[in-house]
């Protein structure tokens, strides 16, 4: 077989596979178009048409603003500073996750992602695991993150951050210090958000004597300090 042969051969089960994924894709369409008509009243076209529009018209939207955002970051702090290139298996999650989000403060972790990525003399290594990280977020986690790491770590490296003032405030305490007095347990929803920290590296929680975790208090880690920094920009 000659080599023309063989890159027909392959072209054409491209093609093959190709037509049978499009076909799969078409299916799943039309099964959720049906889904959808069932919720909303008029012809199954027309709210299967609506519901894609509406769709496309909110990824659009998030999208000119994460470009507004990014150009407004990088006009304030970079001025003329070169631009370096993202890796594109790290560009792509990073701009689909950024332009889906639609939370404005979220987004805006985000933007400063790309630029301090972007500019070569931030020193700023982009990590698919920040990515990760950050689609893993809601609002609250992203604020506790922020009270948490704006304790400086290299003069507090022996205390532990007390989250009983938490989403609103921090205060700190010796980490050798054995009184428990005083120390306020934090409401179940900011609980909930220091577990998911935890969870993703971004905070280290103590433990009792029985392996529990302990939710009064939290420390830094090295994730959680690589993170904050890469999504902070300083003017």
């Amino acid at each position: 077989m000659t080599i023309e042969s063989d890159t027909v051969t392959e072209t054409s089960r491209a093609v093959k596979e190709t037509a049978v994924a499009t076909g799969k894709v078409v299916d799943l369409a039309d099964r959720f178009g049906t889904f959808v008509a069932k919720f909303v009243a008029g012809p199954l076209e027309q709210s299967v048409g609506i519901f894609e529009d509406q769709l496309r018209f909110a990824r659009f939207k998030r999208q000119l603003r994460l470009m507004e955002k990014v150009n407004e970051l990088m006009a304030d702090v970079c001025g003329n500073k070169q631009i370096k290139p993202l890796e594109l298996k790290l560009a792509i999650p990073l701009f689909q996750a950024a332009s889906l989000e639609d939370d404005d403060d979220l987004q805006d972790i985000w933007a400063r992602l790309l630029v301090n990525s972007s500019v070569a003399s931030h020193g700023i290594e982009l990590r698919r695991a920040y990515i990760d990280i950050l689609v893993q977020l809601t609002q609250m986690d992203a604020n506790i993150l922020d009270k948490i790491y704006a304790i400086p770590h290299d003069t507090h490296q022996n205390l532990h951050v007390l989250t009983g003032g938490l989403p609103d405030t921090v205060s700190v305490r010796d980490v050798g210090s054995s009184e428990q007095n005083g120390l306020v347990q934090p409401s179940p929803e900011v609980t909930i958000s220091l577990a998911n920290l935890s969870r993703l590296g971004c905070i280290g929680l103590p433990t009792a004597w029985d392996g529990g975790e302990i939710f009064t208090s939290v420390y830094h880690t090295v994730m959680g300090r690589s993170l904050i920094h890469a999504c902070r920009l300083d003017n």
